[in-house]
């Protein structure tokens, strides 16, 4: 069942591994068949050199086990959650990289102090409310997607232009059109988030500042959306041939 999309979400946790993002078994990914609504996530408490293609569980939109003998990542209601609410997604991350985690503890936003931030993201990274203690208690991976996607809900935000969030105390969640694009936005989400700790770092007076929005808007609209012209047309097969 699902047999290349469970290589290609055993392929991006072991990306994630190999950058240094989920030390430990600090980390998952998963991806969404979105014709079946069945995800494919990695194994909890598993290490990454013990994962396989096979050992990867499935399961439906309600988090039950549909094929697999290990128990699904303890994160799996929250991967479900993202599914729900942000629908043209393929593929949830969730790490506890340290610089995006630093961020988070703070509370703060991610501010876009520079172009690199730009080629990535619309905006600031944001990060979520803090969770009450009955949504830590009732249903916490559940309510921790609730949580994401009350942040972009009415915000003005658009999770496609700004693929990653903070959660409040927790860590970074990031998403793609599939599992190793959301990799990838995790990979660039630890650098700007540690590019921005930097800056604030070194910066001793007050005339800090973020980028100017026309450079912002400049920089994400030449790499996204319709009028993108960064990087190599796709040429059709007749001009080709």
């Amino acid at each position: 069942m699902l047999e290349e999309l469970k290589m290609a979400v055993y392929e991006a946790n072991m990306q994630l591994y190999e950058m240094g993002l989920a030390p430990c078994t600090w980390g998952n990914v998963s991806g969404i068949d979105r014709e079946s609504g069945l995800i494919v996530i990695k194994p909890s408490g598993i290490s990454y050199p013990e994962l396989m293609p096979q050992k990867m569980p499935v399961v439906d939109m309600k988090g039950n086990v549909v094929e697999g003998t290990l128990r699904p990542s303890t994160d799996t209601f929250t991967h479900i959650e993202l599914y729900k609410a942000f629908p043209k997604i393929g593929g949830v991350v969730h790490t506890h990289s340290k610089y995006a985690v630093a961020w988070s503890q703070t509370g703060r936003f991610i501010p876009p102090y520079g172009t690199t931030h730009a080629d990535f993201a619309s905006g600031p990274i944001p990060c979520t409310r803090e969770l009450s203690r009955a949504q830590v208690e009732e249903a916490y991976e559940l309510n921790t997607g609730k949580v994401i996607a009350e942040c972009f809900s009415g915000s003005g935000m658009d999770y496609e232009a700004i693929p990653a969030v903070l959660v409040r105390f927790h860590g970074p969640f990031c998403w793609g059109k599939d599992a190793g694009e959301a990799v990838a936005n995790a990979e660039v989400l630890e650098r700007i988030a540690e590019m921005a700790m930097n800056t604030e770092m070194l910066a001793i007076n007050p005339r800090i500042r973020q980028v100017n929005q026309y450079v912002l808007e400049k920089h994400f609209s030449r790499k996204h959306g319709k009028k993108a012209y960064y990087g190599q047309r796709i040429q059709s097969a007749e001009k080709t041939e």
